[in-house]
């Protein structure tokens, strides 16, 4: 099934986190929590209820940043990323988690109450049915995905076999990346310009991102 994230339309615009069009028409983009005016580069804010991203201004960023803020309904975006290198998740494995495909991100969602598996395709973000028993099991081999923030941190996996890549990124990088496709998705296959935009969305990934 498709996951509803209204808000995300906007990003499928963006090269990488810039909103072009907006600086293209010269509109100021503004914060969903406040109404204040944001830069180009700004924070997201996760509604945990709603299962959206909020563009947040510097103000309710720090205002929600503080532990037990957001009240269980909204909750800050972190910017740590980490290239996952040891990561023991090889293609045996990879098949348990059920995801058709070789780019998926998977995140705690306490509104579903369970680890979420979801990848990108022509029509937004899909989820895949993920067996509780097989995200346990590579969690305990991998004990640093325990360390995941709930609804706002994710694991992000790309390809198969020895250049199978994993990362540790904000839940707003995994949907950039998402809308992306999105909007350049041509033909059955996706064509060769989705494909160079994916490539270059992991290439700015490895330069923002710390290896663990």
């Amino acid at each position: 099934m498709t996951t509803a994230f209204p808000r995300l339309a906007r990003l499928a615009a963006r090269g990488g986190a810039r909103d072009t069009v907006s600086q293209a028409r010269g509109a100021e983009e503004r914060c969903e929590l406040c109404g204040a005016a944001i830069e180009p580069e700004h924070r997201h804010v996760a509604d945990v209820q709603a299962r959206t991203l909020l563009c947040a201004c510097r103000g309710c960023a720090i205002l929600l940043g503080r532990q037990g803020a957001g009240g269980g309904h909204y909750r800050l975006v972190p910017e740590r990323r980490l290239l996952l290198r040891v990561l023991e998740l090889d293609d045996e494995r990879w098949a348990t988690l059920q995801v058709p495909v070789d780019l998926a991100f998977f995140f705690h969602s306490s509104t579903a109450g369970r680890v979420v598996a979801l990848y990108p395709s022509p029509v937004g973000a899909t989820e895949s049915q993920l067996a509780l028993e097989a995200w346990d099991g590579l969690e305990a081999t991998n004990p640093v995905l325990a360390e995941l923030e709930p609804d706002v941190e994710a694991l992000l996996v790309r390809g198969t076999g020895a250049a199978r890549e994993s990362f540790l990124v904000p839940i707003s990088d995994c949907y950039e990346l998402v809308a992306l496709i999105r909007s350049r998705w041509k033909g059955l296959a996706g064509g060769s310009e989705v494909a160079a935009e994916v490539g270059r969305f992991f290439d700015m990934l490895r330069t923002r991102e710390r290896e663990v």
